[in-house]
């Protein structure tokens, strides 16, 4: 039998697991969420770091109903819609804080949804 009329392996039919995204991800969090502290915080009249290094790093109140809505820019990242129930109930002290609380339920919704880890 040549290679023409051979029957396709079984690997043909499973699906290609496919890496998480999580450098993509994690850049987009980030910068939607700095942006939303540096928002909030001319609102407010609070003056934050220059540098956004230590602007992730300071202690400021991160809203969950904001983090929800910054999903949006994850969601095209990832290829699906994710579930409000990935942000934690009440925010977050810092955008560090708030990634490290999200990326990890993301992935899991991932792992679900699409592949494996890295």
């Amino acid at each position: 039998m040549d290679t023409a009329t051979q029957a396709p392996s079984v690997a043909h039919f499973l699906p290609a697991l496919v890496p998480f995204p999580m450098a993509a991800v994690e850049v987009g969090l980030l910068g939607e969420l700095i942006e939303a502290v540096k928002i909030e915080a001319s609102i407010r009249g609070h003056v934050l770091p220059s540098d956004p290094v230590r602007i992730a790093t300071a202690e400021v109140h991160v809203d969950s109903l904001v983090v929800v809505a910054i999903l949006c820019v994850v969601e095209p990242i990832v290829g699906f819609e994710l579930p409000e129930s990935v942000v934690r109930a009440g925010g977050y002290v810092s955008v560090d804080s708030a990634l490290r609380q999200l990326l990890p339920r993301i992935e899991e919704e991932w792992m679900k949804r699409k592949g494996t880890k890295p």
